[in-house]
């Protein structure tokens, strides 16, 4: 290359000096776009980030469930049944109880609304009055699913329920009992809650197959609200009068009510299970344990483990399935003849 004068050796450092700036430049330009951003940190989950927020299938589910109360073992179990469930699937539970008041447990569906959970779910104290509170927590988008009782509003309310077959049981408390008393008996009725689904339903059950029977007849029915002392209170008032001394058989809606009764009956210095036969419903433990002692004759299952099943719902839900609008839980009849075998297998 032929020699450079005065003036190319000026011009060729010009040059070089515009391309070091430009080179400079292209680097931090550079810097500032490529890998080197990775050692900024941001929080998961803030705007502009990539890959660090959970997809909804990964958040934390909330679900928020209404308990009615603690009126009885049954109800006990199923509350441990749901607790337990959900503590073993992860799942941020917020769980109200009720204490046997429909208002409490309306407002507690409002604050699940304002909590913004993912999915409610409840078992109604009695049938009517939700309308209003499920049309809120739909317009809110907040899936309802309905366990163990039914309230009656439209089916779009809700997307399914889950639990026993309340008329069925009814009528196979009084086809055992049917087949026990050669069709002929004068009983007493102790009733649940007043205006509940499985009151309503095993009543009318019950009465189905006393229709197909002319020689069984109700002559006393009153509530005993589900509760081991309330069923002992009005079974002891009955016992008292005339017609408690024609009574050969107790129907009572469920076992704690039963349980109740059979001590009022013990006190009256007569024998439950043989001067009046005793059958109920639910099959708790402690039922199993009457019928070992011959003081109790028969009780129905209804299963209070609906933990599972509720949880199996909702997550079959989050993956779009369509659910039936009822899944019922099968029950079982177990009388004196078999209870202490099975009383062993009793979880409840």
């Amino acid at each position: 290359m032929p020699a450079l004068g005065p003036e190319g050796r000026e011009s060729m450092k010009i040059t070089m000096h515009r391309w070091s700036i430009g080179a400079a430049l292209a680097l931090l330009i550079a810097a500032g776009c490529g890998s080197g951003s990775t050692s900024t940190t941001t929080e998961p989950g803030a705007a502009g980030t990539t890959g660090t927020t959970p997809a909804p299938s990964d958040k934390k589910l909330v679900v928020g469930f209404s308990q009615i109360g603690a009126e009885s073992a049954w109800r006990t179990a199923n509350t441990e049944s749901i607790k337990s469930e959900a503590a073993a699937r992860g799942i941020d539970l917020k769980f109200s109880d009720a204490q046997q008041k429909q208002d409490n447990q309306i407002k507690s569906i409002k604050t699940f609304i304002a909590q913004k959970v993912d999915y409610i779910a409840f078992s109604p104290v009695v049938e009517t009055g939700w309308g209003p509170v499920l049309q809120e927590a739909k317009a809110a988008g907040i899936p309802v699913i309905v366990s163990d009782r039914r309230p009656d509003v439209p089916e779009d309310l809700y997307v399914t329920f889950i639990g026993a077959d309340f008329i069925k049981e009814g009528e196979m408390a009084a086809e055992w009992l049917a087949k026990k008393t050669g069709g002929k008996a004068v009983i007493a009725e102790l009733t649940g809650t007043p205006g509940s689904a499985p009151a309503n339903d095993r009543k009318k059950g019950f009465e189905n197959i006393l229709a197909k029977n002319p020689g069984m007849k109700i002559a006393f029915s009153q509530t005993g609200e589900f509760t081991r002392a309330k069923g002992k209170e009005v079974m002891e008032a009955l016992l008292k009068t005339p017609k408690g001394a024609e009574i050969n058989v107790l129907f009572a809606h469920n076992d704690d009510m039963a349980l109740g009764a059979i001590q009022a009956i013990e006190e009256a210095g007569k024998k439950p299970g043989k001067d009046i036969l005793v059958v109920s419903i639910d099959g708790v433990k402690d039922a199993f344990v009457a019928m070992t002692e011959g003081k109790l004759n028969c009780t129905v299952e209804c299963n209070p483990l609906l933990g599972p099943p509720l949880f199996d719902a909702i997550e079959k839900i989050r993956k779009g399935e369509t659910l039936p609008k009822r899944t019922i839980i099968p029950d079982g009849v177990f009388d004196e003849a078999v209870a202490a075998k099975e009383l062993p297998n009793r979880k409840y």
